[in-house]
């Protein structure tokens, strides 16, 4: 169940609170971020409320995938910076706590989901918006979409994004994002890795309802096997990787008689 402090207004199958969308649809969990207005920015509230849906869904047996969407032009620019922590921080500890956690909650919520966790992005995505994109086992942009990662204009080390796109993104193309601070158009996110396809915006929905239903008709154990043998062994030695895949196929046929 949700965490009750979340404020969660619930109505059949869809889910609703302040600044995001959840909705279920048989196999096919759809959420989306709702503040158009502030670019779909989210608050220290909202980041704890994605990440409580996220965990949930993604441990469903029910549920073969989850898709994110942003609501209107943009995606998500990032961390809304006027959703300050309660109770003023000061030291390490405290902003580790009131800040930090919230967002690495996100990121963590996504990886250790059973099922893949896949992005359709539009428009600006920078920052908090960027590493969902990483993160996301898959993302599909729109041939619009723009990526920045803008922290150290401010002299700030955006580390929590930078953990978002290890083993996503090249260390070199990541550094250039992160010490540049230029902006990316959709065609060099391909090419690095950060999204894993580039259509025109106007099929943008389509093509993530297309891919959606193709995951959410597959059997369950063969969908989160996919997942979790890449999670375990993209940095595992060769002969690691090979017992795990043999192992892991060996559960599943072995579930089928």
């Amino acid at each position: 169940m949700l965490s009750q402090n979340l404020q969660v207004e619930t109505r059949g199958n869809r889910k609703m609170t302040e600044g995001f969308k959840f909705e279920k649809d048989g196999a096919i969990g759809r959420l989306t971020l709702a503040r158009p207005d502030k670019g779909n920015m989210l608050t220290l509230e909202m980041a704890k409320g994605v990440a409580a849906i996220i965990r949930e869904v993604g441990s469903d047996p029910l549920m073969n995938v989850i898709g994110i969407f942003g609501e209107g032009e943009d995606f998500c620019k990032g961390r809304d910076p006027d959703g300050a922590p309660e109770g003023k921080p000061t030291t390490a500890s405290e902003m580790r706590v009131a800040l930090v956690e919230p967002l690495l909650g996100v990121y963590a919520a996504i990886r250790q989901a059973e099922i893949p966790i896949v992005s359709a992005v539009r428009g600006m995505v920078s920052g908090l918006g960027c590493g969902i994109t990483a993160i996301s086992d898959m993302t599909i942009a729109a041939d619009n979409a723009k990526f920045v990662t803008p922290e150290m204009r401010a002299n700030l080390p955006p580390t929590l994004a930078m953990l978002a796109h290890l083993d996503r993104v090249p260390p070199k193309a990541l550094l250039h994002m992160v010490y540049s601070t230029n902006l990316i158009d959709s065609e060099r996110a391909l090419s690095i890795g950060l999204v894993s396809d580039v259509v025109p915006k106007e099929n943008l929905n389509e093509e993530m309802e297309r891919l959606l239903r193709t995951i959410a008709d597959y059997e369950r154990p063969s969908v989160v096997t996919c997942k979790q043998y890449l999670q375990r062994s993209i940095k595992a030695d060769y002969q690691t990787a090979n017992d795990l895949a043999g192992n892991m196929l060996a559960v599943v046929l072995s579930s089928r008689r």
